[in-house]
């Protein structure tokens, strides 16, 4: 089973004026003429593009459930979580996430993924795409993964289904 995940208003906007940013930027320099005797400059743009190409391929884009395993799907690499290691699912409110911080990772371009904080739940890995809809999963070693698909009731009714078929 499928489910999509879609951009928030907020992260359209960041994704948005990121793009326009790095396109400014890279451009600037170009037009300039700045790289004849410049080999960081030339470092420095070569980063913007790698950072924004780098992002785009790993972004979530849905996940995906089956019989044993739930699915982070990404352009580049996906993640898998096996069924048997979660052991608790729960939507989050926005009461619960108030306060949290990215510590390593996206923080708005073409989505929320990496390391995040908050002192009510503890370290969190993100693969979201937007700040409402979150549903916090909890494995058996304690590790809590954060994903927002656009239907988190009935993606919580189906995974929750789905773990107590597989028991």
């Amino acid at each position: 089973m499928k489910f999509e995940t879609s951009l928030d208003k907020l992260t359209k906007v960041i994704t948005v004026i990121s793009t326009i940013l790095f396109a400014v930027v890279i451009v600037g320099f170009l037009s300039n003429n700045t790289l004849s005797n410049e080999p960081s400059v030339l470092i420095a743009i070569s980063i913007l593009p790698i950072t924004y190409i780098g992002v785009l391929l790993f972004r979530p884009i849905s996940y995906s459930l089956s019989a044993h395993k739930l699915t982070v799907i990404r352009p580049l690499k996906n993640i898998e979580f096996k069924l048997k290691e979660i052991e608790k699912v729960e939507l989050l409110d926005n009461a619960m996430l108030k306060g949290t911080i990215r510590t390593f990772g996206v923080g708005g371009l073409f989505g929320y993924w990496g390391k995040f904080y908050n002192r009510k739940i503890g370290t969190m890995t993100w693969y979201a795409t937007r700040w409402s809809n979150a549903v916090l999963i909890t494995t058996k070693s304690n590790s809590k993964i954060v994903l927002t698909p656009d239907q988190p009731d009935i993606f919580i009714a189906e995974l929750t289904k789905t773990i107590t078929e597989t028991k």
